[in-house]
Protein backbone atom coordinates (compact mmCIF):
# COMPACT_ATOMS: atom_id res chain seq x y z
CA UNK A 1 0.00 0.00 0.00
CA UNK A 2 2.96 2.29 0.82
CA UNK A 3 4.44 2.21 -2.81
CA UNK A 4 0.40 2.93 -4.38
CA UNK A 5 0.79 6.27 -2.04
CA UNK A 6 4.07 7.29 -3.10
CA UNK A 7 3.03 6.79 -6.49
CA UNK A 8 -0.47 9.04 -6.22
CA UNK A 9 1.83 11.83 -4.40
CA UNK A 10 1.98 14.37 -7.16
CA UNK A 11 -2.35 13.92 -7.62
CA UNK A 12 -2.79 13.56 -3.69
CA UNK A 13 -0.17 16.28 -2.12
CA UNK A 14 -1.25 19.06 -4.75
CA UNK A 15 -4.27 20.67 -2.90
CA UNK A 16 -5.39 22.90 -6.04
CA UNK A 17 -7.65 21.83 -8.89
CA UNK A 18 -5.51 22.54 -11.30
CA UNK A 19 -2.39 20.09 -10.38
CA UNK A 20 -5.25 17.11 -10.10
CA UNK A 21 -6.70 18.06 -13.36
CA UNK A 22 -2.67 17.98 -15.01
CA UNK A 23 -2.16 14.37 -12.65
CA UNK A 24 -5.35 13.39 -14.19
CA UNK A 25 -4.33 13.86 -17.91
CA UNK A 26 -0.98 12.51 -17.16
CA UNK A 27 1.22 15.36 -17.30
CA UNK A 28 4.43 16.29 -15.44
CA UNK A 29 3.12 17.56 -12.06
CA UNK A 30 6.50 18.58 -10.30
CA UNK A 31 9.61 20.16 -12.08
CA UNK A 32 11.71 18.24 -14.15
CA UNK A 33 11.01 15.08 -16.76
CA UNK A 34 11.76 12.42 -14.26
CA UNK A 35 9.45 13.23 -11.87
CA UNK A 36 7.05 13.83 -14.84
CA UNK A 37 7.41 10.16 -15.99
CA UNK A 38 6.70 9.17 -12.85
CA UNK A 39 3.48 10.52 -12.20
CA UNK A 40 2.42 9.23 -15.65
CA UNK A 41 3.81 5.70 -14.63
CA UNK A 42 1.41 6.18 -11.14
CA UNK A 43 -1.09 6.85 -12.96
CA UNK A 44 -1.21 3.77 -15.18
CA UNK A 45 -0.53 1.61 -12.20
CA UNK A 46 -3.30 4.03 -10.09
CA UNK A 47 -6.04 3.17 -12.62
CA UNK A 48 -5.14 -0.71 -13.65
CA UNK A 49 -5.28 -1.70 -10.24
CA UNK A 50 -8.10 -4.49 -9.92
CA UNK A 51 -9.56 -3.27 -6.59
CA UNK A 52 -11.56 0.02 -5.75
CA UNK A 53 -9.01 2.56 -4.83
CA UNK A 54 -9.25 6.00 -3.46
CA UNK A 55 -7.18 8.71 -1.71
CA UNK A 56 -8.62 11.31 1.11
CA UNK A 57 -7.13 14.34 2.62
CA UNK A 58 -6.96 14.87 6.26
CA UNK A 59 -10.75 15.86 6.23
CA UNK A 60 -11.83 12.76 4.35
CA UNK A 61 -12.33 14.83 1.19
CA UNK A 62 -11.67 12.59 -1.75
CA UNK A 63 -8.52 13.59 -3.95
CA UNK A 64 -8.45 10.40 -6.68
CA UNK A 65 -10.45 7.46 -7.46
CA UNK A 66 -9.89 5.28 -9.52
CA UNK A 67 -11.68 2.86 -12.60
CA UNK A 68 -12.35 0.37 -10.50
CA UNK A 69 -13.85 2.22 -7.50
CA UNK A 70 -16.00 3.39 -10.55
CA UNK A 71 -17.59 0.26 -11.51
CA UNK A 72 -18.34 -0.76 -8.03
CA UNK A 73 -19.67 1.97 -6.88
CA UNK A 74 -21.35 3.66 -9.96
CA UNK A 75 -19.85 7.09 -9.37
CA UNK A 76 -17.78 8.36 -11.98
CA UNK A 77 -14.47 10.07 -10.35
CA UNK A 78 -15.28 13.28 -11.41
CA UNK A 79 -18.62 13.26 -9.24
CA UNK A 80 -16.71 11.84 -6.14
CA UNK A 81 -13.43 13.91 -6.00
CA UNK A 82 -13.91 16.70 -3.73
CA UNK A 83 -16.60 14.64 -1.88
CA UNK A 84 -16.53 12.86 1.58
CA UNK A 85 -16.52 9.44 1.44
CA UNK A 86 -19.42 8.69 2.77
CA UNK A 87 -21.69 10.73 0.40
CA UNK A 88 -20.16 7.94 -2.26
CA UNK A 89 -20.41 5.20 -0.12
CA UNK A 90 -23.58 5.93 1.52
CA UNK A 91 -24.26 3.67 4.16
CA UNK A 92 -25.22 4.35 8.13
CA UNK A 93 -21.35 2.56 9.13
CA UNK A 94 -19.90 5.56 7.14
CA UNK A 95 -21.64 8.13 10.12
CA UNK A 96 -21.38 5.07 13.28
CA UNK A 97 -17.43 3.53 12.72
CA UNK A 98 -15.71 4.67 9.06
CA UNK A 99 -12.67 2.14 8.63
CA UNK A 100 -11.36 4.93 6.84
CA UNK A 101 -11.77 7.43 9.29
CA UNK A 102 -10.88 5.77 12.17
CA UNK A 103 -7.60 5.29 10.26
CA UNK A 104 -6.81 8.91 10.23
CA UNK A 105 -7.38 9.53 14.05
CA UNK A 106 -5.40 6.30 15.20
CA UNK A 107 -3.35 6.04 12.56
CA UNK A 108 -3.25 2.39 12.62
CA UNK A 109 -4.50 0.42 9.19
CA UNK A 110 -7.20 -1.60 9.39
CA UNK A 111 -7.40 -4.95 6.88
CA UNK A 112 -10.34 -6.63 5.52
CA UNK A 113 -13.61 -5.20 7.26
CA UNK A 114 -16.87 -6.16 5.60
CA UNK A 115 -19.37 -3.13 4.40
CA UNK A 116 -22.32 -3.17 2.56
CA UNK A 117 -22.54 -0.24 0.66
CA UNK A 118 -25.28 1.50 -1.73
CA UNK A 119 -24.31 2.21 -5.32
CA UNK A 120 -25.47 4.70 -7.70
CA UNK A 121 -28.53 3.37 -9.06
CA UNK A 122 -29.49 2.08 -5.25
CA UNK A 123 -28.22 -1.31 -5.13
CA UNK A 124 -26.64 -3.20 -2.19
CA UNK A 125 -23.20 -4.11 -2.81
CA UNK A 126 -21.15 -5.77 -0.15
CA UNK A 127 -17.06 -5.46 -0.17
CA UNK A 128 -13.97 -5.77 2.35
CA UNK A 129 -12.04 -2.46 3.08
CA UNK A 130 -8.52 -1.82 4.09
CA UNK A 131 -7.09 1.65 4.80
CA UNK A 132 -3.82 3.09 5.79
CA UNK A 133 -2.38 6.21 6.38
CA UNK A 134 -0.48 8.48 3.60
CA UNK A 135 2.92 10.53 4.92
CA UNK A 136 4.05 13.45 3.16
CA UNK A 137 8.45 13.67 2.43
CA UNK A 138 8.51 14.62 5.93
CA UNK A 139 6.34 11.71 7.30
CA UNK A 140 3.84 13.38 8.18
CA UNK A 141 0.53 12.52 7.62
CA UNK A 142 -1.34 14.13 4.64
CA UNK A 143 -4.05 12.02 4.29
CA UNK A 144 -6.06 7.95 3.56
CA UNK A 145 -5.98 5.61 1.49
CA UNK A 146 -8.69 3.01 0.81
CA UNK A 147 -8.59 -0.14 -0.85
CA UNK A 148 -11.36 -2.66 -1.46
CA UNK A 149 -12.84 -4.77 -3.73
CA UNK A 150 -16.72 -6.36 -4.24
CA UNK A 151 -17.80 -9.49 -2.41
CA UNK A 152 -21.17 -10.17 -4.26
CA UNK A 153 -19.37 -12.94 -5.97
CA UNK A 154 -18.23 -14.03 -2.83
CA UNK A 155 -21.53 -13.86 -1.26
CA UNK A 156 -23.49 -15.34 -3.87
CA UNK A 157 -21.31 -18.88 -3.29
CA UNK A 158 -21.45 -18.42 0.14
CA UNK A 159 -25.45 -18.10 0.23
CA UNK A 160 -25.58 -21.07 -2.22
CA UNK A 161 -23.69 -23.47 0.17
CA UNK A 162 -25.57 -21.60 3.31
CA UNK A 163 -28.48 -22.84 1.45
CA UNK A 164 -27.78 -26.15 0.33
CA UNK A 165 -26.26 -26.80 4.19
CA UNK A 166 -29.98 -26.08 5.04
CA UNK A 167 -32.00 -28.11 2.55
CA UNK A 168 -29.72 -31.25 3.01
CA UNK A 169 -31.54 -32.88 5.55
CA UNK A 170 -34.94 -32.25 3.47
CA UNK A 171 -34.85 -35.62 2.07
CA UNK A 172 -37.28 -36.25 -0.85
CA UNK A 173 -38.03 -37.70 -4.58
CA UNK A 174 -41.56 -36.70 -4.46
CA UNK A 175 -42.66 -34.21 -7.49
CA UNK A 176 -45.27 -32.73 -5.06
CA UNK A 177 -42.10 -32.75 -1.99
CA UNK A 178 -39.62 -31.07 -4.17
CA UNK A 179 -42.29 -28.34 -5.20
CA UNK A 180 -42.43 -27.30 -2.28
CA UNK A 181 -38.84 -27.52 -1.55
CA UNK A 182 -37.92 -25.46 -4.13
CA UNK A 183 -40.45 -22.68 -2.76
CA UNK A 184 -38.21 -22.66 0.34
CA UNK A 185 -36.08 -19.94 -0.68
CA UNK A 186 -38.62 -17.13 -1.96
CA UNK A 187 -40.78 -18.07 1.32
CA UNK A 188 -37.57 -17.15 3.72
CA UNK A 189 -36.56 -14.30 1.92
CA UNK A 190 -40.03 -12.82 2.08
CA UNK A 191 -40.13 -13.17 5.64
CA UNK A 192 -44.02 -13.36 5.92
CA UNK A 193 -45.50 -15.26 8.26
CA UNK A 194 -46.39 -18.93 7.26
CA UNK A 195 -48.37 -21.57 8.28
CA UNK A 196 -47.14 -25.16 8.05
CA UNK A 197 -49.58 -28.08 7.60
CA UNK A 198 -49.34 -31.51 7.81
CA UNK A 199 -49.91 -34.70 9.92
CA UNK A 200 -48.02 -35.37 12.93
CA UNK A 201 -44.57 -36.71 11.76
CA UNK A 202 -43.95 -35.33 8.29
CA UNK A 203 -40.95 -32.91 9.18
CA UNK A 204 -42.81 -29.71 10.25
CA UNK A 205 -40.36 -28.36 12.30
CA UNK A 206 -37.62 -29.21 9.80
CA UNK A 207 -39.13 -26.94 7.16
CA UNK A 208 -39.34 -24.23 9.90
CA UNK A 209 -35.25 -24.61 10.56
CA UNK A 210 -35.33 -24.34 6.98
CA UNK A 211 -36.95 -21.24 6.17
CA UNK A 212 -35.30 -19.53 9.06
CA UNK A 213 -31.51 -20.43 8.23
CA UNK A 214 -32.64 -19.58 4.18
CA UNK A 215 -33.97 -15.95 5.45
CA UNK A 216 -31.96 -13.16 6.42
CA UNK A 217 -32.77 -13.25 9.93
CA UNK A 218 -30.85 -16.86 9.67
CA UNK A 219 -28.32 -14.94 12.15
CA UNK A 220 -30.62 -13.85 14.58
CA UNK A 221 -32.68 -16.48 16.91
CA UNK A 222 -34.40 -19.22 16.00
CA UNK A 223 -37.27 -19.68 19.20
CA UNK A 224 -39.64 -22.71 19.47
CA UNK A 225 -42.73 -23.39 21.27
CA UNK A 226 -45.09 -25.72 21.53
CA UNK A 227 -48.56 -24.27 22.34
CA UNK A 228 -50.17 -27.78 23.04
CA UNK A 229 -47.71 -28.69 26.14
CA UNK A 230 -48.48 -26.05 28.22
CA UNK A 231 -51.56 -25.04 30.37
CA UNK A 232 -53.03 -21.68 29.56
CA UNK A 233 -51.42 -19.76 32.13
CA UNK A 234 -48.06 -21.29 31.69
CA UNK A 235 -48.14 -20.51 27.91
CA UNK A 236 -49.20 -17.03 28.34
CA UNK A 237 -46.28 -16.31 30.62
CA UNK A 238 -44.16 -18.60 28.26
CA UNK A 239 -45.10 -16.06 25.09
CA UNK A 240 -45.10 -12.79 27.20
CA UNK A 241 -42.94 -13.33 29.91
CA UNK A 242 -43.72 -11.60 33.20
CA UNK A 243 -42.11 -9.06 35.74
CA UNK A 244 -40.79 -9.81 39.03
CA UNK A 245 -44.15 -10.20 41.54
CA UNK A 246 -46.50 -11.10 38.87
CA UNK A 247 -47.73 -14.44 40.86
CA UNK A 248 -46.79 -16.02 43.49
CA UNK A 249 -43.74 -18.04 42.26
CA UNK A 250 -42.47 -14.84 40.06
CA UNK A 251 -39.28 -13.69 41.99
CA UNK A 252 -37.68 -12.33 39.13
CA UNK A 253 -38.71 -10.81 35.55
CA UNK A 254 -38.57 -13.59 33.17
CA UNK A 255 -38.15 -12.94 28.97
CA UNK A 256 -41.00 -14.64 27.12
CA UNK A 257 -40.45 -15.99 23.78
CA UNK A 258 -41.48 -12.82 22.08
CA UNK A 259 -38.83 -11.20 23.60
CA UNK A 260 -36.23 -13.98 23.13
CA UNK A 261 -36.87 -13.85 19.08
CA UNK A 262 -36.75 -10.63 18.92
CA UNK A 263 -34.92 -9.95 15.08
CA UNK A 264 -35.15 -13.78 14.64
CA UNK A 265 -38.27 -16.58 14.30
CA UNK A 266 -40.81 -18.16 16.40
CA UNK A 267 -41.94 -21.13 15.68
CA UNK A 268 -45.67 -21.81 17.22
CA UNK A 269 -46.26 -25.68 17.09
CA UNK A 270 -49.40 -27.25 17.43
CA UNK A 271 -51.14 -23.93 17.38
CA UNK A 272 -54.71 -25.15 16.84
CA UNK A 273 -54.74 -26.56 20.68
CA UNK A 274 -53.78 -22.85 21.99
CA UNK A 275 -56.65 -20.99 24.24
CA UNK A 276 -59.06 -18.84 22.80
CA UNK A 277 -58.47 -16.19 24.80
CA UNK A 278 -54.64 -16.56 23.97
CA UNK A 279 -55.74 -16.35 20.50
CA UNK A 280 -57.11 -12.39 20.97
CA UNK A 281 -53.76 -11.46 22.56
CA UNK A 282 -51.31 -12.97 19.81
CA UNK A 283 -53.29 -11.53 17.15
CA UNK A 284 -52.68 -8.36 18.77
CA UNK A 285 -48.89 -9.21 18.47
CA UNK A 286 -48.92 -10.29 15.13
CA UNK A 287 -51.11 -6.92 13.75
CA UNK A 288 -48.61 -4.40 15.52
CA UNK A 289 -45.80 -6.01 17.39
CA UNK A 290 -46.58 -4.61 20.85
CA UNK A 291 -47.41 -6.98 24.29
CA UNK A 292 -47.15 -6.83 27.68
CA UNK A 293 -45.38 -9.28 30.06
CA UNK A 294 -47.93 -10.19 32.69
CA UNK A 295 -48.12 -7.92 35.61
CA UNK A 296 -46.60 -5.27 33.59
CA UNK A 297 -48.37 -1.90 32.59
CA UNK A 298 -45.19 -1.52 29.86
CA UNK A 299 -45.93 -2.03 26.67
CA UNK A 300 -42.93 -4.10 24.75
CA UNK A 301 -42.39 -4.25 20.96
CA UNK A 302 -40.77 -7.60 19.41
CA UNK A 303 -40.02 -8.11 15.69
CA UNK A 304 -40.53 -11.77 15.85
CA UNK A 305 -41.23 -13.99 12.23
CA UNK A 306 -43.67 -16.52 13.41
CA UNK A 307 -44.09 -19.60 11.70
CA UNK A 308 -47.45 -21.41 12.92
CA UNK A 309 -47.23 -25.46 12.92
CA UNK A 310 -50.31 -27.46 13.24
CA UNK A 311 -51.27 -30.96 12.24
CA UNK A 312 -55.28 -29.95 12.74
CA UNK A 313 -57.78 -28.98 10.06
CA UNK A 314 -57.78 -25.36 11.27
CA UNK A 315 -61.09 -24.52 8.72
CA UNK A 316 -63.03 -27.00 11.05
CA UNK A 317 -61.29 -25.61 14.39
CA UNK A 318 -63.18 -22.04 12.95
CA UNK A 319 -66.50 -23.83 11.77
CA UNK A 320 -66.17 -25.36 15.71
CA UNK A 321 -65.68 -21.85 17.12
CA UNK A 322 -61.78 -23.13 18.52
CA UNK A 323 -60.28 -21.03 16.57
CA UNK A 324 -60.61 -17.89 15.51
CA UNK A 325 -60.75 -17.19 11.59
CA UNK A 326 -58.82 -13.35 12.43
CA UNK A 327 -56.13 -15.33 13.50
CA UNK A 328 -56.19 -17.70 10.77
CA UNK A 329 -55.43 -15.16 8.02
CA UNK A 330 -53.13 -13.57 10.14
CA UNK A 331 -51.16 -16.65 9.89
CA UNK A 332 -51.84 -17.66 6.85
CA UNK A 333 -49.97 -15.74 4.35
CA UNK A 334 -48.44 -18.74 2.73
CA UNK A 335 -49.51 -22.05 3.53
CA UNK A 336 -47.88 -24.78 2.66
CA UNK A 337 -48.77 -28.38 3.21
CA UNK A 338 -46.60 -31.52 3.74
CA UNK A 339 -47.89 -34.86 2.62
CA UNK A 340 -48.16 -38.21 4.73
CA UNK A 341 -45.51 -40.53 4.17
CA UNK A 342 -47.37 -43.00 2.44
CA UNK A 343 -48.61 -40.48 -0.06
CA UNK A 344 -44.86 -40.06 -1.28
CA UNK A 345 -43.44 -44.06 -0.88
CA UNK A 346 -40.70 -43.15 -3.00
CA UNK A 347 -39.30 -41.12 -0.54
CA UNK A 348 -38.71 -44.18 1.90
CA UNK A 349 -35.70 -45.95 0.69
CA UNK A 350 -33.78 -41.87 0.08
CA UNK A 351 -34.58 -41.58 4.17
CA UNK A 352 -34.13 -45.38 5.17
CA UNK A 353 -30.12 -44.36 3.84
CA UNK A 354 -29.98 -41.02 5.20
CA UNK A 355 -31.31 -42.21 8.35
CA UNK A 356 -28.53 -44.97 8.01
CA UNK A 357 -26.02 -42.44 7.74
CA UNK A 358 -26.89 -39.89 10.18
CA UNK A 359 -26.92 -42.74 12.91
CA UNK A 360 -23.81 -43.84 11.54
CA UNK A 361 -21.84 -40.93 12.27
CA UNK A 362 -23.04 -40.41 15.54
CA UNK A 363 -22.85 -43.59 16.58
CA UNK A 364 -20.52 -46.83 15.59
CA UNK A 365 -22.39 -49.55 13.27
CA UNK A 366 -21.70 -52.44 11.22
CA UNK A 367 -25.15 -51.64 9.31
CA UNK A 368 -24.34 -50.48 6.03
CA UNK A 369 -28.17 -50.96 4.01
CA UNK A 370 -31.49 -52.65 4.68
CA UNK A 371 -32.72 -55.55 2.07
CA UNK A 372 -35.14 -55.11 -0.84
CA UNK A 373 -37.48 -57.74 1.67
CA UNK A 374 -37.47 -54.61 4.09
CA UNK A 375 -37.72 -52.03 1.80
CA UNK A 376 -41.15 -54.04 0.26
CA UNK A 377 -42.60 -54.39 4.45
CA UNK A 378 -41.68 -50.29 4.55
CA UNK A 379 -43.69 -49.77 1.55
CA UNK A 380 -46.56 -51.52 2.76
CA UNK A 381 -47.01 -50.38 5.96
CA UNK A 382 -49.13 -46.99 6.35
CA UNK A 383 -46.35 -45.45 8.14
CA UNK A 384 -49.18 -43.67 11.05
CA UNK A 385 -46.39 -41.99 12.67
CA UNK A 386 -44.77 -40.98 9.13
CA UNK A 387 -40.88 -40.19 8.64
CA UNK A 388 -40.80 -40.03 12.73
CA UNK A 389 -42.39 -43.55 12.78
CA UNK A 390 -39.80 -44.63 10.34
CA UNK A 391 -36.87 -42.81 11.48
CA UNK A 392 -37.59 -44.83 15.14
CA UNK A 393 -38.11 -48.11 13.05
CA UNK A 394 -34.54 -48.12 11.39
CA UNK A 395 -32.62 -47.18 14.62
CA UNK A 396 -34.89 -50.65 16.12
CA UNK A 397 -33.69 -52.47 13.31
CA UNK A 398 -29.80 -51.31 13.33
CA UNK A 399 -29.87 -51.89 17.56
CA UNK A 400 -31.22 -55.29 16.44
CA UNK A 401 -28.51 -55.82 14.06
CA UNK A 402 -25.46 -57.71 13.80
CA UNK A 403 -24.49 -57.61 10.41
CA UNK A 404 -24.22 -55.02 7.32
CA UNK A 405 -27.48 -55.33 6.17
CA UNK A 406 -31.02 -54.76 7.88
CA UNK A 407 -33.50 -58.14 7.49
CA UNK A 408 -36.88 -58.61 8.38
CA UNK A 409 -36.57 -59.87 11.67
CA UNK A 410 -34.96 -56.92 12.77
CA UNK A 411 -37.95 -54.27 11.82
CA UNK A 412 -39.95 -54.27 15.09
CA UNK A 413 -43.14 -56.78 14.97
CA UNK A 414 -46.17 -54.84 15.14
CA UNK A 415 -44.86 -53.05 11.03
CA UNK A 416 -44.16 -56.49 10.18
CA UNK A 417 -47.10 -57.79 11.16
CA UNK A 418 -49.69 -55.31 9.93
CA UNK A 419 -47.72 -54.93 6.17
CA UNK A 420 -48.33 -58.83 6.27
CA UNK A 421 -52.08 -58.23 6.61
CA UNK A 422 -51.97 -55.01 3.60
CA UNK A 423 -53.31 -56.47 0.13
CA UNK A 424 -50.71 -54.48 -1.48
CA UNK A 425 -48.65 -51.57 -1.60
CA UNK A 426 -49.59 -48.50 -0.28
CA UNK A 427 -49.03 -46.77 -3.51
CA UNK A 428 -51.05 -46.46 -6.25
CA UNK A 429 -51.40 -45.41 -10.09
CA UNK A 430 -50.47 -41.86 -9.06
CA UNK A 431 -47.48 -42.31 -7.74
CA UNK A 432 -46.34 -45.72 -9.26
CA UNK A 433 -44.44 -44.32 -11.57
CA UNK A 434 -42.10 -42.15 -9.26
CA UNK A 435 -41.31 -45.08 -6.97
CA UNK A 436 -40.64 -47.33 -10.26
CA UNK A 437 -38.53 -44.80 -11.54
CA UNK A 438 -37.18 -44.14 -8.05
CA UNK A 439 -36.02 -47.94 -7.67
CA UNK A 440 -34.64 -48.03 -11.08
CA UNK A 441 -32.04 -45.13 -10.41
CA UNK A 442 -30.98 -46.01 -7.10
CA UNK A 443 -30.12 -49.56 -8.29
CA UNK A 444 -28.55 -48.26 -11.93
CA UNK A 445 -31.26 -49.76 -14.39
CA UNK A 446 -30.87 -53.28 -12.95
CA UNK A 447 -34.37 -54.40 -13.62
CA UNK A 448 -34.28 -57.57 -11.21
CA UNK A 449 -33.30 -55.60 -8.64
CA UNK A 450 -36.13 -53.54 -9.13
CA UNK A 451 -38.68 -56.34 -8.98
CA UNK A 452 -37.42 -58.03 -6.46
CA UNK A 453 -37.91 -54.86 -4.42
CA UNK A 454 -41.14 -54.11 -5.32
CA UNK A 455 -42.20 -57.83 -5.02
CA UNK A 456 -43.19 -57.62 -8.63
CA UNK A 457 -42.84 -60.19 -11.94
CA UNK A 458 -40.34 -59.30 -13.89
CA UNK A 459 -42.31 -59.16 -16.88
CA UNK A 460 -45.05 -56.91 -15.17
CA UNK A 461 -42.10 -54.33 -14.36
CA UNK A 462 -41.38 -54.57 -17.77
CA UNK A 463 -44.82 -53.64 -19.04
CA UNK A 464 -45.33 -50.87 -16.48
CA UNK A 465 -41.60 -49.16 -17.47
CA UNK A 466 -43.12 -49.07 -21.16
CA UNK A 467 -46.49 -47.66 -19.74
CA UNK A 468 -44.78 -45.01 -17.88
CA UNK A 469 -42.08 -44.25 -20.60
CA UNK A 470 -39.34 -45.36 -18.19
CA UNK A 471 -36.12 -46.64 -20.14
Amino acid sequence: MGSVAELERPTVFRGDALQRDRAAAGEASCSGSRFGVQDKIARIIFESITDGVFTVDESCLITSFNKAAEQITGFSAREAIGKHCFEIFRTEICHKSCALRDTLASHRPIENARVTIITHDGKEVPISVSTTVLRGDDGEMVGGVEFFHDLSEVEHLRQRLDQERVLENLISASPSMRRVIGLLPNIAESECNVLLQGPSGTGKELFAQAIHGLSPRRYGPYIKLNCGALPATLLESELFGYVKGAFTDAKRDKPGRFALANGGTLLLDEISEMDHSLQVKLLRVLNNGEYQPLGSTKTLRTDARIIAATNANLKSAIRDGTFREDLYFRINVVALELPALYERPEDIPLLVEHFIKEMGAKKPSPVRSVSPEVLAIFRKYRFPGNVRELENAVEHARVMCQGEEIQIEHLPQHIVTESEASNGFVYNQKNEKDVIEEALQRHHGNRAKVADELRMHRSTLWRKMKLYGLD
